[in-house]
């Protein structure tokens, strides 16, 4: 849904990263980063158009742990910083 409604009015959402995402906040997987993200973590569900949430940070801030679409998945920050998503206003 979140989706379709960026591709017909794209000024409403600003891409960013799982990276910059807070505690509990939700994006959804850019097309844009296709190329970018780790075979490993598309064959783990990483693919554009899922739901990606912020779950936990590490004390030193390094992993992340996300919830993509159900699953749970811990990943460094480097990785967050490549994988774009789309945020709502």
């Amino acid at each position: 849904m979140i989706l379709n409604t960026y591709l017909c009015h794209p000024k409403l959402f600003f891409l960013s990263t799982i990276a910059s995402l807070l505690k509990g906040e939700i994006g959804y997987i850019s097309e844009e980063s296709l190329d970018e993200i780790p075979l490993k973590l598309l064959e783990m569900g990483c693919l554009p158009g899922a739901e990606v949430q912020l779950i936990q940070l590490a004390p030193l801030k390094d992993p992340i742990y996300i919830n993509v679409n159900g699953s749970h998945l811990a990943i460094r920050k480097e990785t967050a910083a490549i994988i774009k998503i789309i945020k709502a206003h």
